[in-house]
């Protein structure tokens, strides 16, 4: 086994490596590049996204350094100059990163964040935050639609045991409550996020007492005020339920206790809870929760709900920490401009026979427009870096796809939507609790209409362009379509 610390800064693609030696070799390392980072399709064909992984980000480049091993280990590759082998051992991040806050709402090909920084620079952070922000943004998203079908029941993430590995598990948990779950089931998410675990017994619990009753009564001895007992080990409804109800009754409501609850793990949970719940409540045990686990989605518990099970909490698993119906979120990282010793912005851009494929050029902003009166989202604004919307005066917005479908808004808000993270390398953002993203992300949700939020079919949002920037894109387009010709 290798013993030497793993170095996230090796968490690289080899050809980053390979092209800042270029650049070097070109005298190109020192001059400012502009990367944008953005996605091209929402996830289960969703109306929206959220942004997750920005935290992580800050951390990564805080810590951003090449080792001694490191610097040993790219000599033995015999590719590499000694020049670019001293840049690497004194390497430090210096550019300037912009993004917008985790728990936004985004949407296809606008930025969710811009690095600007000397090319080397910039080309050495694309692997990781591509793969941070895809994973957690993916997890976010997929969990924010769990949620919301849950219709305002708690949903817990269960996936640690199938998640993509430890950090899978653990970043995973992290982008699911960010997406509006209640808590998850993995401590160390909880030790370093301060997201809420949770947990009482497996089967093996019940398997390991002569009987199931017995079961049930030690832990509710053991865990009085935290007693969630699984009762499908042997026959949910002619023992599991009753051998609950007879404990619930000997032991924790002549204490006063009123705060427990059943688990439903497998067979049918529509029938079962609904069974379950007349049981309970026959019983006098109005009070107690039914919680359902067993490979749920935002599918399976809308149609549970829609057939009248009574399910108060859902506990859900390897569907959202893996997001097994839509598992890649598809960001990329994308030159968008190179800026001279002047500090002249030339913007450029990628073309392609797949017209989304075609990037947005130039330094930009994000503008999100809202109706002035509901405080609903209209559309997205892509503008030059040097743009402003008047909020002021009529503003019209086009669709770049089909720019005779026009809007003109007049009582509306605009606002910017990235902020500056880091600022001549050093970090200028103050990351907020895990809660306060969370309440974020909630109201960015709220912000949107219905018919955005659908699962099936939502209405699309628009991202639009500035007229600027739309000019200097065709432009662009039609100079590049000329020089391949």
């Amino acid at each position: 086994m290798n013993s030497k610390n793993e170095n996230l800064a090796m968490l690289c693609d080899f050809y980053e490596f390979t092209m800042g030696n270029g650049y070097l070799k070109n005298n190109l390392h020192k001059k400012n590049v502009y990367f944008d980072v953005f996605f091209r399709n929402i996830p289960d064909d969703g109306g929206f996204a959220i942004a997750a992984g920005l935290q992580q980000v800050i951390e990564y480049i805080k810590e951003l350094h090449f080792d001694k091993e490191d610097i040993e280990y790219f000599r033995s590759k015999n590719m590499f100059s000694e020049d670019f082998l001293e840049y690497l051992a004194d390497f430090k991040f210096t550019g300037d990163i912009y993004a917008v806050p985790e728990g936004t709402c985004i949407f296809p090909r606008e930025p969710i964040m811009t690095i600007k920084a000397p090319a080397i620079e910039a080309q050495i952070l694309e692997t990781f935050i591509l793969l941070t922000l895809n994973h957690q943004s993916l997890i976010a998203t997929k969990a924010n639609r769990i949620v919301r079908a849950a219709q305002g029941r708690p949903v817990l993430e269960f996936g640690s045991r199938r998640a993509q590995g430890a950090d899978g598990a653990v970043k995973g948990a992290r982008a699911a409550y960010i997406g509006g779950c209640a808590g998850t089931a993995c401590a160390l998410t909880d030790e370093l996020y301060q997201v809420p675990a949770s947990g009482t017994m497996a089967h093996a619990w019940v398997q390991m007492f002569d009987s199931e009753y017995e079961a049930f009564r030690a832990y509710c001895e053991i865990y009085p005020h935290n007693a969630v007992l699984l009762v499908d080990t042997y026959n949910t409804l002619k023992s599991g339920v009753p051998n609950a109800i007879r404990v619930f009754k000997e032991m924790l409501v002549p204490q006063g206790i009123t705060n427990f609850a059943i688990r439903l793990d497998s067979g049918d949970i529509s029938y079962l809870s609904k069974q379950a719940r007349k049981m309970l409540d026959e019983a006098g045990l109005t009070n107690c929760k039914i919680v359902a686990s067993n490979a749920l989605d935002e599918h399976l518990i809308r149609d549970l709900l829609m057939q009248g099970a009574k399910v108060d909490v859902f506990g859900v698993g390897e569907r959202m920490i893996t997001s097994k119906s839509a598992p890649v979120f598809g960001g990329v990282y994308k030159l968008v401009a190179i800026e001279n010793e002047n500090g002249e912005i030339t913007p450029k851009i990628k073309l392609s026979e797949n017209i989304s494929k075609i990037t947005n050029p130039h330094f930009k902003k994000v503008y999100r427009l809202y109706d002035r009166e509901t405080g609903k989202a209209i559309a997205d604004e892509l503008c030059l870096y040097d743009e402003t919307i008047d909020t002021t005066k009529e503003h019209t917005i086009f669709d770049p796809n089909a720019t005779w479908k026009q809007k003109t808004l007049t009582n509306f808000t605009a606002r910017e939507l990235q902020v500056p993270i880091f600022k001549n390398g050093e970090c200028v953002y103050e990351s907020p609790s895990i809660e306060e993203i969370k309440a974020y992300c909630q109201k960015e949700v709220e912000t949107l209409w219905d018919e955005v939020k659908r699962f099936e079919n939502p209405h699309r949002y628009y991202v639009d362009l500035s007229q600027k920037l739309w000019d200097i894109k065709k432009e662009l387009c039609v100079k590049n379509a000329m020089k391949s010709k």
